[in-house]
């Protein structure tokens, strides 16, 4: 057997590129079947995951995205090689009708086996989650940004055309069966290693009638998609309630609260949208007391990457039972700096907490930055997850805001 196509016959390169990659896709999709089951359950209210479970579906993501992302690039090498080869004729190409089915169904495939993997490839680089590919390369991609709307649209495509893979592989196959069983012809064994070249295909034509119509297919089920809002992005998680505006003699005018967790060893960054702040202040000549704060934060308002509807469920922040936290803190002066200490009430729990943060005033106008750390096991968030192999137990909060002194 050569290692290059002959007219007659495929080389042992195509056949190796052929039936590694009808591996990969054997074993692809039904990880990610299996993948996308364990994430439903856990996602579940009325399910209590635990870190069994979070870890089962992290490892089988994992494994689907690192398949996945190794199919992209074997098709990639296979395309290459094929560009290279003159491609065997079709040993039926005098019935058009086949001929052009067949052809349809290689473009499909071809062009699946890169669009599958990649925009899988990037909903997993656009946002913040478990489940890292396995390999030493990094997660990201250039030029995608940190996007839920971006991840969601991928995600959308993704799904997508994983059905136009799979229609196009059963067409495949179907055809390859038919060759063999009905036909009687050398179509099938052409490909399987160790076989002779077989006999010399008649004279065919190739025109771009096939790429066309495939195009149209890719075309007809993007659409389809789109008009069952697979690649609308959601506008938002529902608040579970709304705070009303609050009286301060320091108003905010803009600002951040960020948490950070550490789920399966990787960072999770999201924030609250909706969060008031009651502040009175006057900085003291020498350090003593400054003032007092009190902080109203929306549950329902947290973005928190690819797991903000966990995070609402009881077994976390169970926003619609607790649907807000509120911290009520007293500002001080210290040596190097200032810190507001005080309660924080979250999920039914209090626990005195303490804030360091910088400010720079301004006159009338006032910058402050502070960070904290929590432990989420002190609220009875997540207690199901006794493991830090899991979700980590400290729980970063980095407050940023610009406020002005209101007379």
């Amino acid at each position: 057997m050569t290692l290059a196509n002959t007219p007659r016959s495929y080389g042992g390169v195509t056949k190796t590129f052929h039936w590694l990659t009808a591996l990969l896709i054997l074993s692809v999709l039904p990880l990610g079947w299996f993948a996308s089951e364990l994430s439903e359950q856990i996602r579940d209210p009325a399910y209590t995951a635990t870190d069994a479970d979070v870890a089962r579906a992290a490892l089988v993501f994992s494994l689907h995205k690192t398949i996945g992302v190794s199919i992209f690039f074997v098709a990639l090498l296979r395309i290459l090689w094929a560009l290279t080869q003159k491609k065997p004729g079709l040993l039926n190409a005098e019935n058009r009708l086949e001929a052009t089915a067949a052809e349809i169904a290689h473009w499909l495939l071809y062009g699946s086996l890169v669009l599958v993997p990649l925009t899988g490839w990037i909903d997993h680089a656009a946002h913040s989650g478990f489940a890292p590919i396995l390999w030493p390369f990094g997660q990201s991609l250039p030029f995608v940004p940190k996007s839920d709307a971006v991840s969601y649209v991928a995600g959308g495509l993704h799904v997508i055309l994983m059905w136009v893979l799979v229609g196009s592989l059963a067409a495949h196959i179907g055809g390859a069966l038919k060759h063999f069983v009905i036909d009687r012809d050398f179509t099938l064994q052409r490909m399987l290693p160790g076989c002779g070249e077989g006999p010399q295909p008649p004279a065919s034509h190739h025109g771009l009638l096939p790429a066309v119509l495939a195009l149209a297919i890719w075309i007809f089920a993007l659409g389809s998609g789109a008009a069952t809002g697979m690649l609308t992005p959601p506008e938002g998680t529902p608040q579970a309630t709304k705070l009303a505006e609050v009286a301060s003699d320091w108003q905010v005018e803009n600002g951040t609260l960020a948490i950070t967790v550490q789920q399966m060893g990787k960072p999770i960054e999201g924030s609250f949208a909706d969060w008031t702040a009651a502040i009175t202040f006057d900085d003291p000549a020498a350090p003593g007391p400054a003032g007092t704060v009190d902080v109203q934060i929306a549950i329902g308002s947290l973005t928190l990457g690819s797991v903000t509807s966990q995070a609402m469920g009881t077994d976390f922040f169970d926003a619609e039972k607790f649907p807000t936290a509120a911290f009520s803190g007293k500002i001080e002066k210290t040596a190097d700096g200032y810190i507001a200490t005080g309660p924080l009430s979250l999920k039914g729990a209090t626990v005195d907490i303490s804030l360091p943060f910088s400010l720079t005033l301004d006159g009338d106008s006032a910058t402050m930055k502070g960070s904290t750390t929590l432990d989420r096991m002190a609220f009875g968030i997540g207690s199901n997850m006794a493991n830090e192999s899991s979700l980590g137990f400290n729980v970063k909060v980095d407050v940023d805001l610009t406020a002005t002194r209101d007379h």
